[in-house]
């Protein structure tokens, strides 16, 4: 696996007062300054269209690195379509949208190709007759998804001894919308604005969640759109543009809060966001690295004693340890 470049450090999260259009014009600034740091070459050019993308990879000169690191945290987005204002759990989606847009070091995928993702995961499960939990020891979770979606996937998880096949999905078919083919997610708005929509009418009828055993809740509203992310981040490969998008539309949902200081389910420190719901007793929490800002793991917690789920019981843990597009389903890059 191809080391990493390093982004400095995160600051101290604090928020700034500016003036009104202020901020828009700052991360235009900002760009400008990267662009003129990086002075692309014909070469140049040609290079990063042959290179293409990857995931969530940043690939900024060193020099607009440091610029980035500078000035990012004066750079924040607007208010949500709520009114809510940008506070520092916007601020490092900010820099996470800006790191995943600028990423231009990966070669495009195939249409015959399958995006691989390979989770390390722990979670909870009902305990027999139904007397609270138990839990299932950390193992790992490989899923192998069509990028056009005309092929059948597979997902291969190590706590049980089957291979669970995931059918192609058919444009036009009723879950086609949540499809992780990559082609479709390229489709997907690039504008955060209609992105915010996007997640709005695809979570709007709510999602199941499955607590643990045969209990299931449904979640609505934003903490079904946080929800929706929350699964395409962790179990595709979304498109640069696009997982910029989603950052940027998910700083403008109400109750996002900032959680300096997080571990994943791999053992590895990061910042990251979290959101709670009053409606249902689950939070959800995304972990970042704090140096590449790459998406590093998802962890959710029961909030209160639930269905014979005590306060505090992590449902879920998750960490996301390499994405990679393969030629069949089964294979390991």
């Amino acid at each position: 696996m191809k080391q990493l470049p390093e982004f400095p450090e995160l600051p101290e999260f604090t928020e700034r007062d500016l003036p009104p259009g202020r901020h828009r014009l700052l991360k235009e600034h900002l760009l400008t300054e990267i662009r003129h740091t990086e002075h692309p070459t014909e070469r140049d050019t040609a290079s990063a269209a042959r290179g293409g993308r990857r995931w969530l990879r940043p690939a900024l000169a060193a020099a607009a690195v440091a610029t980035v690191a500078a000035v990012a945290f004066t750079v924040l987005p607007p208010s949500g379509p709520s009114g809510t204002p940008a506070g520092a759990s916007a601020t490092l989606l900010e820099e996470v949208a800006l790191a995943a847009e600028h990423d231009r070091s990966d070669v495009p995928a195939r249409d015959d190709q399958f995006a691989y993702v390979d989770i390390r995961i722990s979670s909870a499960k009902g305990a027999p007759g139904g007397k609270g939990t138990v839990r299932v020891p950390p193992h790992r979770v490989e899923s192998w998804i069509s990028v056009d979606s005309s092929s059948d996937g597979l997902i291969r998880d190590a706590a049980e001894p089957r291979r669970t096949h995931v059918p192609a999905l058919a444009f036009g078919h009723p879950d086609a919308d949540v499809s992780s083919g990559y082609n479709h997610l390229k489709s997907l708005p690039t504008d955060p604005d209609a992105m915010y929509a996007w997640l709005e009418k695809t979570a709007g009828k709510g999602l199941s969640f499955r607590l643990v055993g045969t209990t299931v809740m449904r979640v609505e509203g934003p903490q079904a759109m946080f929800l929706l992310a929350g699964g395409l981040l962790r179990d595709a490969i979304l498109p640069p543009e696009q997982s910029a998008a989603l950052y940027r539309a998910v700083a403008r949902l109400p109750g996002v809060t900032l959680v300096p200081d997080a571990v994943d389910a791999a053992g590895r420190r990061g910042a990251g966001v979290a959101r709670a719901d009053g409606r249902s007793p689950i939070r959800t929490e995304w972990i970042f690295d704090k140096k590449t800002h790459e998406f590093s793991g998802e962890r959710t917690t029961v909030t209160t004693d639930y269905a014979g789920v005590k306060k505090g019981t992590v449902l879920a843990d998750a960490a996301v340890l390499r994405r990679a597009f393969v030629d069949e389903p089964g294979q390991r890059p």
